[in-house]
């Protein structure tokens, strides 16, 4: 089959406009040339496209069809021909993910820091579950990811940037009905807590389980929230207690003035924040660069909340 973008452009201009006389001045042709090529997509795609009448034409179902389709390719050709811009006036291109545990805390400094450093960059940014970042670095769909280590996939390098410790957050109430004082908590205490997470899949979750001592079908486990913004609010209401990353802090804490905090005595639980690329990727030095601008970014935010 060997349709044309420029048939597709017309085809468009046409449902668009309603009218072939007012299509062909949209797309600067004359009305017999216009025409022609929307015949000819018609005998590629096998019928009719549209019901031509005096002053108006209306879609048929195969042209309703061929439509949505022509949309997607001819956003497709527009990215395309951006792309090839972009690389004929020097500029590159990042596709960068993050979980979402991580991305809002670290994505404005990390964004500003790399403008600062490159305005040639164009970076892309993709916010999704750890096994999902997995599965686009695998595509190609994304050059780079930002989540906690290890991230239990293979054919991967993984580049570990800074230790989050996580916090015992909850309202003033709940925090004070703890049998352990400040000086000796410990995440093992808080057995017979309601510890509110997020739910299911996010490895926040997995990780809070871990270093609390318990599974999924504890007494007390309630998993459900979909964000940290969420999970916050609650339990600053008193509707339970949980675990925030550092990184998480100063940003929930501004908005949440209401939020109780808590450290854990040594060693404080915590996760390793890393970036990780596909093992056949070449590095050629940006690898090792973004992982620099999002070491000294991350490690700031934690700086600040561990001095304050």
């Amino acid at each position: 089959m060997n349709f044309t973008l420029r048939q597709l452009h017309y085809f468009k201009a046409l449902a668009e406009q309603r009218n072939f006389g007012r299509a062909a001045q949209v797309c600067h042709v004359s009305q017999p040339a216009l025409s022609v090529q929307i015949r000819a997509l018609e005998d590629l795609m096998g019928g009719p496209l549209v019901e031509r009448q005096a002053r108006d034409v209306v879609l048929t179902p195969l042209g309703r069809d061929v439509l949505t389709l022509a949309h997607d390719v001819l956003s497709a050709a527009d990215r395309l021909d951006r792309l090839a811009r972009d690389q004929s006036r020097g500029y590159r291109s990042l596709s960068l993910g993050l979980i979402p545990t991580m991305a809002p805390y670290l994505l404005p400094g990390v964004l500003a820091a790399l403008r600062a450093r490159d305005l040639s960059l164009r970076v892309q940014v993709r916010e999704a579950r750890t096994e999902r970042l997995l599965a686009s670095l695998r595509a190609g769909e994304i050059d780079a990811a930002v989540l906690a280590l290890p991230s239990g996939g293979s054919g991967f390098v993984e580049e570990p940037l800074f230790q989050d410790r996580f916090l015992l957050a909850g309202s003033e109430t709940r925090l004070a009905r703890l049998s352990s004082g400040p000086d000796v908590l410990r995440p093992t205490d808080l057995g017979r807590a309601h510890l509110m997470l997020l739910e299911d899949g996010h490895c926040l979750t997995d990780q809070a389980l871990e270093v609390c001592g318990q599974d999924r079908h504890s007494s007390g486990i309630n998993m459900g929230a979909s964000s940290l913004g969420t999970l916050t609010r609650l339990v600053a209401e008193g509707f339970g207690l949980t675990l925030m990353p550092e990184l998480a802090l100063r940003s929930e804490c501004t908005m949440i003035p209401d939020l109780k905090l808590l450290r854990f005595s040594e060693p404080e639980p915590a996760r390793t924040v890393g970036l990780i690329r596909r093992e056949a990727t070449r590095d050629e030095g940006w690898f090792t660069d973004l992982a620099q601008v999002i070491r000294e970014v991350g490690q700031g935010i934690v700086a600040a909340t561990r001095a304050a």
